[in-house]
């Protein structure tokens, strides 16, 4: 517990004074309740009043168990800034001169909507550490279309010195591609038609039939009925779009070619890319598809094994702060070494109090980092 409120002191209790449940021993309970499978603030008070003998092994729960109503309101009226940052700091303590590819995407909230109020859903914007599977941070805008000013806020909480940053052309972004070189890492970006320009003249000098063959890998995997072959290609020759365009840090242009197999159906499309550093061919191609790794890794499993698009958190702060603690509780599943999907560990950590235990013991592992 003391290891828990280390990481989050900077967190202010939102309510008035003479509150009668203590803040640290609220989103104790509800952590705990997320790692055992629930999923909102009835499951919480459900939990504590079940798990009591467990919880008061090191909580004081002075006036016992808090309402479903507390555990609302707290976290509707929590300050998700400074929650943010708490749990990049606690974060910050396993990626210590972590290396490989982070790939950036956003996700939506569906739940968080609200007709009545015109409130448009929550959009979230992550980093994942695809090699580690592990969150690093994220952010919240009120619409897909903030990605653009989102991504440069979370990139600036990161370390990306050695890492490969991923992203999709909606990252595609001089200013983007500029912060990434400038925090020592290297981008592998997605280039469609907001940089139409550029856009069509790397998708003409790479289809020229003139010229000379670049070396490629390819790749094939077959899984559930279909097939699919990926080809990779990347050229440093690039002295002809540096007046042109003068992209921030451009070392590398590259090309991905995509068929699908399916039911006798076959579909083929192409996509290009900038890169600040000259990846071998086979490299590239693990980059580039290291995108997909956030939707199998994080978002599904957000969506399908913590239900997150079919909760209805909605008013005020509740959606983000809750969804961050979500993400916590999934990150300390991930840190806790054995073997099993999350499904099982989310089961075995309701099922087996010292298996819980040893999932929050990860906030002292974190600290002795």
């Amino acid at each position: 517990m003391e290891e828990f409120i280390t990481c989050f002191t900077e967190v202010s209790d939102p309510r008035q004074e003479n509150v009668r449940h203590n803040l640290y021993e609220v989103l104790i309970i509800a952590l705990c309740t997320l790692l055992c499978g629930g999923e909102d603030c009835s499951d919480m008070e459900v939990f504590g009043r079940a798990k009591r003998p467990f919880l008061r092994q090191f909580l004081r729960l002075k006036h016992g168990i808090p309402s479903h109503d507390t555990f609302s309101r707290v976290f509707r009226q929590l300050d998700p800034e400074p929650f943010q940052k708490c749990f990049i700091r606690f974060m910050e303590r396993f990626a210590q001169g972590l290396d490989g590819v982070i790939a950036v995407d956003g996700k939506t909230l569906r739940g968080s909507f609200d007709r009545a109020s015109g409130q448009s859903p929550l959009h979230m914007v992550h980093a994942w550490a695809v090699d580690q599977r592990l969150l690093l941070g994220q952010i919240a805008t009120d619409a897909k279309s903030n990605e653009i000013t989102a991504v440069p806020k979370l990139l600036a909480m990161l370390s990306l010195k050695g890492c490969i940053v991923t992203a999709d052309a909606m990252s595609c972004q001089r200013t983007i591609c500029a912060q990434i070189v400038e925090q020592g890492g290297d981008y592998v970006i997605a280039l469609k038609g907001n940089q139409g320009t550029l856009h069509d003249d790397v998708r003409l000098f790479l289809e020229d039939p003139d010229r000379l063959g670049e070396a490629t890998h390819t790749t094939v995997d077959a899984d559930h009925g279909r097939i699919e072959t990926r080809t990779g290609m990347v050229s440093t020759d690039i002295g002809w779009a540096q007046d042109p365009h003068a992209w921030p840090g451009l070392a590398a242009i590259g090309k991905m070619v995509r068929t699908r197999e399916t039911q006798g159906k076959t579909t083929t499309d192409t996509s290009y890319y900038l890169l600040s550093t000259p990846l071998s061919p086979a490299r590239f191609t693990e980059v580039a598809r290291a995108q997909w790794s956030i939707e199998n890794g994080l978002h599904w499993v957000l969506d399908v094994t913590m239900n997150e698009d079919r909760k209805r958190n909605w008013k005020d702060h509740g959606p983000e702060n809750i969804g961050l603690l979500r993400r916590l509780a999934l990150n300390l599943a991930k840190l806790e070494g054995s073997k099993g999907s999350m499904k099982g560990k989310l089961k075995r950590a309701g099922w087996n109090d010292e298996f819980l235990s040893r999932l929050i013991a990860q906030f002292a592992k974190g600290h002795m980092r």
